[in-house]
């Protein structure tokens, strides 16, 4: 299988998505279209099973602040979470990021 991936574009799509995080995690990825290392872990998260929330940070960008907002780490691209109880249980940046890792969490 591979990722469907769902743009979030919205602050009140954003909101509701925590809000689903207190059912099941959730899992967001903030990704730059100008940036070769976002394209590329956009690929390797790509092949995570799951619904992945999709930022673009250059279209979306009060998205995007907004999650740093709520979640108090500072804005990187790519950056994944992986969100639960309205709180992330996992999180990192650029080749950092593991999508084994990520689908492992999202099944918490």
């Amino acid at each position: 299988m591979s990722a469907n991936f769902i743009e979030l574009d919205s602050l009140d799509d954003l909101d509701a998505l925590f809000a689903a995080s207190h059912d099941k995690p959730v899992i967001l990825f903030k990704h730059s279209i100008s940036c070769g290392i976002s394209a590329d872990i956009h690929q390797q998260v790509g092949a995570v099973n799951g619904d992945v929330h999709i930022v673009v940070v250059q279209t979306n960008r009060a998205v995007s602040n907004a999650i740093e907002a709520k979640t108090g780490i500072r804005h990187a691209s790519p950056q994944a979470f992986v969100i639960k109880d309205g709180k992330h249980i996992y999180h990192a940046t650029h080749y950092g990021i593991n999508p084994t890792e990520i689908e492992a969490k999202s099944r918490s």
